[in-house]
């Protein structure tokens, strides 16, 4: 913990480099992906402050849209969209990726029942192969199951048909820093 402190006291002797993100923000970019602390979405894709809207959650899970009952999710997805005006909406799976290696082997989840729940809203739950340590099939799966859900929510289906929004699913090898992106003409996820 002491690197991160002494960071974070050195970090804001540099006000200048920091006075123009006071005027507000205008990313062009939603970022979803895990919550893992081996994925850096500035770090894989060169961002800085302003350049990207995150939302991190356990395996990159994009819950259902309902309006009535409301999530933190949807809430930044349509904030995302509708007030800031992003142009793309990046779905990034991960190699080696815990939540999504759980839903593919069948873990037994009952001592972490907040986690089993939340990943029960993954569905459909993701194939692939069960004895990858990176569970690339599987993740990749389950990143296009997350674009296909993002098309459920009302604000991305009418940005979609009018050409104002992109969607696009990545996936981040942790172990190589590769970044590949999933080509709709192909069905297959290749480098950038």
């Amino acid at each position: 913990m002491q690197p991160l402190i002494d960071n974070a006291r050195t970090f804001g002797q540099r006000p200048e480099e920091f006075a123009r993100l006071a005027e507000g923000q205008s990313p062009q970019v939603l970022f979803i992906t895990c919550s893992d602390s081996r994925v850096v979405p500035a770090l894989i894709t060169g961002a800085r402050p302003g350049e990207l809207f995150e939302l991190r959650t356990a395996g990159n899970i994009v819950p259902p849209y309902a309006s009535t009952t409301p999530t933190s999710e949807a809430a930044t997805i349509e904030y995302a969209v509708e007030v800031l005006g992003v142009r793309d909406i990046v779905v990034c799976g991960h190699s080696h990726c815990g939540a999504v290696g759980a839903l593919v082997r069948g873990d037994d989840l009952t001592a972490v029942p907040a986690v089993r729940d939340w990943l029960a809203s993954a569905e459909p739950r993701p194939s692939g192969a069960a004895e990858d340590p990176a569970v690339a099939e599987g993740v990749q799966n389950h990143v296009l199951a997350q674009l296909l859900r993002l098309r459920s929510y009302p604000c991305i289906d009418r940005k979609l048909a009018t050409g104002e929004l992109t969607l696009r699913g990545w996936y981040y090898e942790v172990h190589t820093g590769a970044v590949r992106e999933h080509r709709a003409d192909t069905d297959t996820f290749e480098a950038l």
